[in-house]
């Protein structure tokens, strides 16, 4: 008798044929900003935090290639190791609240009753408040900062990842390979965790890929207002707040930040449609 375990997994492969080239494009953009990321030690010219001041608001150069800021520190520098913390506010912002998102998606999908009623009522009661506006008030509860940024993320972004997976699970809890994993005797845990989920999780893969857009957007806002990563780290939040005086006489200071935030939500959001389609997900 064949056990459900395979019929699972066999279900998540038939999703993975095709090799569609958005996907492809949006893996290699992606790529190209964890190159910089873990590589900025190396590839950055200049130490993005050393000041000359008689190179200050200097325009791009062959010797400073994105020019420099107020304080005279290289802004290519500045870019670069900038993209080590976007990309980390990115993907700590998203593992965070899909990790609890799931859990409670998960129970509530699964079990049903009093646990479903307690914990979409929780979750109704975080959709009545505009997410950016709770974010920010969380921040400013605890103290400005990155670590303030997660917590605050996480008890926000949840919400999203719950509703998926909670979804996906009332109709998976009532398939076929579930109900052969019970006749056979395995546990509520058990079924869950390791045939459900599988399946399940899917669809939040690929919302995922997207959401990790909408957190370096939020992160980067934080920091520009002064609640997220402090000066004088490089990050792209920070760049443009500090920048915004010197718009029309500098505006080198925002706009190569302002660009890049721009590109690597490029790569995510390719990443995401192509991940969609090659699994089958439409949002």
């Amino acid at each position: 008798m064949t056990t459900p375990i395979p019929v699972a997994r066999r279900r998540f492969r038939l999703h993975l044929g095709g090799h569609p080239r958005v996907l492809y494009a949006g893996l290699w953009i992606t790529i190209f900003w964890f190159i910089l990321a873990l590589g900025a030690d190396v590839i950055a010219p200049f130490d993005p935090n050393a000041q000359d001041i008689s190179n200050v608001l200097d325009p791009p150069s062959i010797k400073h290639w994105f020019g420099t800021d107020n304080f005279g520190r290289d802004v290519l520098s500045r870019v670069i190791h900038g993209t080590r913390v976007d990309l980390q506010m990115g993907l700590i912002g998203v593992i965070l609240p899909f990790l609890l998102g799931t859990v409670v998606g998960a129970l509530s999908g699964y079990f049903g009753r009093i646990v479903d009623i307690v914990l979409m009522r929780i979750l109704d009661v975080m959709l009545s408040f505009p997410w950016l506006v709770l974010l920010i008030a969380i921040i400013t509860v605890l103290r400005p900062g990155l670590n303030s940024f997660y917590i605050a993320i996480t008890l926000v972004g949840w919400v999203s990842y719950a509703r998926l997976v909670r979804a996906q699970t009332l109709v998976l809890k009532n398939s076929d390979f579930v109900h052969a994993a019970v006749s056979i005797g395995y546990g509520h845990l058990r079924i869950l965790f390791r045939h459900i989920l599988p399946n399940a999780l899917i669809p939040s893969i690929v919302f995922s890929m997207s959401d990790v857009v909408l957190v370096i957007l939020a992160g980067s806002a934080i920091s520009y207002l002064g609640l997220g990563v402090q000066p004088p780290t490089a990050e792209w939040g920070v760049m443009i707040a500090e920048g915004q005086n010197f718009i029309v006489t500098a505006w080198w200071i925002t706009a190569f930040p302002g660009l890049s935030i721009v590109f690597l939500a490029f790569g995510f959001s390719l990443l995401a449609d192509g991940l969609g389609e090659k699994l089958g997900v439409r949002e």
